[in-house]
């Protein structure tokens, strides 16, 4: 029998996010979201006014998948585009109806964090620390 490969750091956190990301998205399913759609909500609701570019960047998609996503949170009446015309400043703003499909998904998240820490809960720590340690050493 062949020796294991060789213990990777990178390749444990990958297939043990990769794990908790598909028990998100199951969950997220039954609301109707993804969990690019739930970070999309949750960073206009963060920042009113927020430009698609923005979004974009954030994300880390293109413009044009922002776009086409915001154009069904409207459609499904879970953000408003004030935007006056293409290549105006966007004025997105989640609605009431935005909001509680966040405060949903919030008790989603909820229940897999608690999931999370139960299974794994020298890993929370060793993350809860090292998140500490980069917000700490931010200028």
């Amino acid at each position: 029998m062949s020796e294991p490969p060789p213990f990777s750091p990178t390749i444990a956190l990958l297939t043990v996010a990769r794990v908790w990301d598909a028990a998100l998205a199951d969950e997220l399913k039954a609301l109707g979201l993804t969990s690019r759609k739930y970070g999309l909500l949750g960073h206009i609701r963060g920042t009113p006014g927020i430009s698609f570019s923005e979004l974009a960047r954030r994300s880390r998609i293109t413009v044009q998948s922002v776009h086409t996503a915001v154009a069904g949170f409207v459609q499904n009446g879970l953000v408003d585009d004030d935007t006056a015309h293409a290549g105006s400043a966007s004025a997105l703003r989640v609605t009431a109806e935005g909001e509680a499909l966040l405060a949903r998904a919030a008790e989603v998240v909820d229940d897999i964090d608690a999931r999370f820490a139960d299974q794994h809960p020298g890993l929370v720590d060793a993350l809860r620390a090292h998140v500490a340690e980069v917000f700490a050493a931010r200028p």
